[in-house]
């Protein structure tokens, strides 16, 4: 009977072990408002799925609430300059607009996109690597008691040193989805999202309303490992920021830093270990864990 209960412990130690290191993995898709019928679909899957409202698309209100009133979480996804040249949207931010026009757009688009508690960038590498024109949109933001998701769309955002003196939080995207519309290459980064989110803790990963983005997420979210938690991204706004990758440049691997000095051979024959120990093992390496320790201390 104590074997039997110390096994019990054993287990039940380990499983909470599992899922105190589950990773967590938050999903974002962004430019709702113009497909319903993707949308729609979107709005099926689990309520942990995000969503970012384009302020003035002509669904905007109509897919935020919708999209509130089934348990999703919803974002602004606000238009912002890019360095490329090319027409832009109503209302897109440039570094170079004032505060009080800044202001002005952020409060029609809060009007627009009714139930947000997050705001996004569209675009914007012009936009969010101008440290001078993010502390304005950081300012604005601290009004409205929104986080900011930087979709990361350049490396040298200054979306983080812009928050200093406000209490806006930041988050960073890790992954776009579809920067390819191929199936197969959504599905590869649905993967690394997911190794990422084991690895770190967390990942944020963000796609789009596009047909074959919509079907691998209907295929791949039933079949999640495991140790994956789907969270909204407001449940990581007290995890610690990791460097995002910017679209387009896979991360580098890392280099191996040691090498083994080859085979290890015993010069004798080893004693026989009773399968018992490793119970014993396990169980002594629970209980001196500081989940076991903290736990504990609160009995």
């Amino acid at each position: 009977m104590f074997r039997l209960c110390k096994i019990t412990a054993v287990l039940c130690g380990l499983l909470l072990s599992v899922f105190a290191h589950a990773g967590k993995l938050a999903i974002v898709i962004d430019d709702f408002g113009y497909r319903p019928t993707e949308e729609n679909k979107v709005l099926q899957m689990p309520p942990a799925i995000s969503v970012a409202v384009l302020p003035n698309a002509p669904g905007a209100r109509a897919m935020a609430t919708k999209a509130h009133q089934l348990g999703h979480e919803v974002l602004i996804h606000l238009p912002m300059a890019p360095l490329s040249k090319q027409p832009l949207e109503k209302d897109t931010l440039t570094p170079e607009m004032s505060s009080a026009e800044i202001e002005r757009i952020i409060r029609n688009a809060v009007n627009n996109v009714p139930y947000a508690v997050g705001l996004n960038n569209h675009m914007g590498s012009k936009m969010t690597s101008s440290l001078f024109g993010m502390q304005k949109v950081m300012q604005t933001l601290n009004q409205y008691n929104f986080y900011f998701l930087d979709s990361m769309t350049i490396g040298n955002s200054q979306s983080i040193p812009a928050a200093q003196g406000t209490h806006v939080k930041v988050l960073k995207r890790r992954v776009f989805l579809d920067d390819s519309q191929n199936e197969s290459a959504i599905r590869q980064q649905f993967t690394r999202a997911v190794l990422l989110a084991q690895r770190n803790g967390y990942a944020i990963a963000i796609g789009h309303p596009h047909p074959n983005t919509v079907r691998v997420l209907q295929q791949m979210l039933p079949s999640l490992p495991a140790d994956i938690t789907l969270v909204r991204p407001s449940q990581l706004l007290n995890e610690p920021l990791h460097a995002a990758t910017p679209p387009h440049q896979p991360e580098a691997q890392p280099k191996p830093h040691f090498q083994p000095p080859g085979e290890c051979k015993t010069h004798g024959p080893l004693a026989p270990v009773p399968a018992t120990r490793m119970l014993d093992v396990v169980g002594e390496s629970v209980s001196q864990s500081s989940m076991v320790k903290t736990l504990k201390s609160l009995f």
